[in-house]
């Protein structure tokens, strides 16, 4: 519906309810009249199909609570008095809305209430462009960086390099090489038009001609074309977060592309890549490292020193007979959490055996092959196999 038809049009009268009727009032009489006039009902009858678009019109209006709000707070201040011609005025009075909005907004004044909600979109309120048109969220960006296993655990400040679209800056966002677009005829500024789906319910669309900005170039840039938004790259400075895990998606609140028209800016989803450590590996937010020790460390215990990430070593106690493949664990000595704090080292033990035995090393072995001759450490196996 146009501004004029807002304003003008009385539709209490169209439904035929008093201006303080109540929402079930108004929903009865629209159903009422939408059945006699229903174009199913009135196969090739103009005026009846036509009557049951001012209905349906009416009804999306008066039925909505916040547009009947500002449907009469509009019609109070233009429809009921609120401007009337003076003495001498020849019975009529004709104004440009838009002018006279941006002349108010001119002058400082404003409107408040609903009323200044009604018309935000659809007028001037002043500005270079003679435009005043919804703001637009700026696009999310997905970028991708990889980091070092220390990066990663510790946190790391990476540039990025970021191409997306931008306020054109040839026509400062405008898309008219001169500065000065005009509004949208078809949506009037809004950027959205109705999409009737019958039965008085109405969808809105993106506007088919000015693509969804409300406003349209009489003379389009040469660099964006008319659309006002031009690819733009840069390059910025990201925190990513001591103890990210690869793979792991971070989101960071407007630092996307720009908003247009005073928008927000839009949000930046990096995806992180961590390359693998040659010693050490990660399991959530303790790390993990395996220490070969010897036969008679594991056997007999011993001190052994366990490296640490980006640290100085540690000194852990391998208790006597220590079997292969015990963890232990290094608290404190892991990856950061989100709290600040760290997790734990988890030192795996590996008893090496050698490969070649000669000497000395060959004749203590042997003795002790010897002594142990009676002890069978495969007797439980073969017992828990019989019992199975």
């Amino acid at each position: 519906m146009s501004t004029k038809d807002f304003i003008e049009k009385d539709y209490y009268k169209v439904l035929g309810v008093p201006k303080d009727a109540t929402e079930a009032e108004i929903k009865k009489a629209y159903r009422k009249l939408a059945r006699e006039f229903h174009p199913d009902a009135n196969k090739g009858n103009a005026k009846a199909e036509e009557r049951f678009k001012e209905i349906s019109e009416a009804n999306d209006v008066l039925g909505d609570p916040k547009k009947r709000k500002e449907y009469d707070e509009a019609r109070a201040l233009f429809g009921n008095g609120g401007f009337r011609p003076g003495p001498g005025a020849g019975g009529s009075f004709n104004f440009d809305l838009g002018d006279l909005f941006g002349g108010q907004a001119g002058a400082g004044g404003s409107f408040g209430g609903g009323l200044g909600d009604v018309f935000g979109g659809l007028f001037n309120r002043g500005g270079g462009a003679g435009t005043r048109t919804q703001p637009r969220r700026g696009q999310d960006i997905e970028s991708e960086v990889t980091l070092s296993f220390m990066e990663a655990v510790d946190g790391a400040t990476v540039p990025l390099r970021m191409s997306s679209q931008a306020p054109c800056k040839a026509c400062s966002g405008t898309g008219d090489k001169n500065g000065t677009p005009r509004v949208c005829p078809t949506c009037v500024g809004t950027g959205q038009v109705a999409r009737g789906s019958g039965g008085g319910f109405s969808l809105t669309d993106p506007c088919p001609d000015c693509k969804g900005r409300g406003l349209i170039a009489e003379n389009p840039c040469e660099v964006c074309h008319g659309s006002g938004r031009a690819k733009s790259s840069r390059t910025m400075q990201v925190r990513i977060p001591a103890g990210v895990s690869d793979g792991q998606r971070i989101r960071l609140r407007g630092k996307g592309a720009p908003g247009e028209r005073g928008g927000p800016a839009g949000d930046l989803y990096v995806v992180v890549h961590v390359n693998p450590h040659p010693v050490f590996g990660r399991k959530d937010d303790n790390l993990t490292v395996t220490v070969p020790v010897t036969f008679a460390e594991a056997a007999l215990g011993a001190d052994i020193r366990v490296p640490t990430l980006g640290g100085p070593p540690v000194t852990l106690k391998l208790p006597q007979g220590t079997p292969n493949g015990r963890t232990m664990r290094a608290r404190g000595k892991g990856a950061v959490r989100k709290d600040g704090t760290r997790g734990d080292l988890l030192v795996t033990v590996e008893v090496s055996v050698p490969k070649d035995v000669s000497g000395k090393a060959r004749e203590a072995l042997e003795a002790y092959r010897e002594a142990t001759a009676e002890e069978d450490p495969r007797a439980e196996l073969f017992q828990a196999a019989k019992g199975a």
